[in-house]
């Protein structure tokens, strides 16, 4: 509603009859220019032939000319429907790169294999792989998922527990202060030993590195965040009656939110790291385990395929993480973006 009171103010000292004129929305010629690549893209991929029988070639085309398709009718409906297309216009330049990036990988392995296989694959092998052995790796995406949120979620209760219990009482961070000094800076990945035979399971023993590698940022960064709060905003809550639970979980805890939310950033990071690791060495199952048996089977294009699920997926998880932070801490929203 604004915007358009913003246009019509705009326009009140144009003439009528070239007020059209000025709403016109511009042919999107980046939109149009990249529609046309995609389309070349499919027609190098489905016509020039491979060099070696690759399996789902002709779907790789259809899919590269499908998506060329739908730019150049966006690009050409968009002035006559008075569709702005803001989304798609900010991601112009990419769409100009990667069908050029698409091609370059296609030639030098499919069309004339000039990197060795199996170590290079086509982009074809990958959709083969997502096509085929979907069930394989949808599980895996499960039970990573499964391993990651307890472990994490273990680790971040434990780190927000113990952070503010050594930032408000003298007497935790006394006791608690040289274990982090001591256990924290090692790697998580470092107690495997210890943790494989402590724990009745590698599942176990997995969330506990979990645990162990998201704890320690999420400590001490609500440590510093408690730490760190303005003093007069106890005093002012005493003034009001506030009794010392309120204290904590009314003023210290909410101003502290920025420290914590950096940590469980920091401590999402670190337990991708040691997910993958706990996978590859001890749990029969999740993406780190897939990853290893492909390497073990030379199957490259299923190594490929489960690391870019992976990185999809580390990715929407900090995504997820950004959304709660941002509707948590909405004073502080367009500082960092995601």
């Amino acid at each position: 509603m604004t915007h358009q009171l913003i246009e019509t103010a705009h326009l009140d000292g144009v003439p009528r009859s070239d007020r059209g004129h000025a709403l016109r929305v511009p042919l999107w010629r980046s939109g149009l220019a990249s529609g046309l690549l995609w389309l070349t893209a499919g027609a190098y991929a489905g016509l020039v032939p491979d060099a070696d029988d690759f399996a789902y070639t002709r779907e790789f085309a259809i899919g590269l000319a499908a998506i060329g398709g739908f730019l150049v009718l966006a690009a050409l409906a968009g002035p006559v429907a008075g569709l702005r297309l803001k989304a798609l216009r900010h991601w112009g330049p990419w769409l100009l790169v990667l069908p050029l990036g698409l091609v370059a990988w296609e030639a030098v392995t499919a069309k004339l294999e000039l990197l060795p296989r199996p170590f290079f694959v086509p982009p074809q092998a990958l959709l083969e792989v997502y096509l085929d052995d979907w069930p394989k790796l949808g599980l895996s995406v499960v039970a990573s998922l499964k391993l990651l949120a307890w472990g994490y979620a273990i680790g971040a209760a434990i780190g927000v527990t113990l952070g503010v219990s050594i930032g408000w009482w003298r007497i935790a961070g006394y006791w608690a202060h040289p274990v982090l000094r001591f256990i924290g800076p090692l790697p998580a990945t470092a107690w495997l030993p210890v943790a494989f035979f402590l724990f009745p399971s590698s599942w176990s023993a997995s969330v506990f590195l979990l645990a162990l590698a998201t704890g320690f940022p999420v400590t001490i960064l609500t440590w510093s965040g408690i730490a760190s709060v303005n003093k007069d905003y106890y005093d002012i809550a005493r003034t009001l009656g506030a009794s010392q639970r309120f204290l904590v979980l009314k003023v210290a805890i909410p101003a502290a939110l920025p420290h914590v939310f950096v940590g469980l950033f920091m401590g999402l990071g670190t337990s991708f790291a040691v997910l993958v690791v706990a996978e590859m060495l001890g749990v029969k199952a999740g993406l780190g385990w897939y990853l290893q048996w492909a390497q073990g089977w030379a199957a490259y294009a299923n190594m490929y395929a489960a690391l870019l699920v992976m990185a999809l997926m580390c990715s929407s998880l900090v995504t997820l993480l950004f959304r709660l932070r941002d509707r948590t801490l909405a004073w502080q929203k367009e500082l960092v973006r995601w």
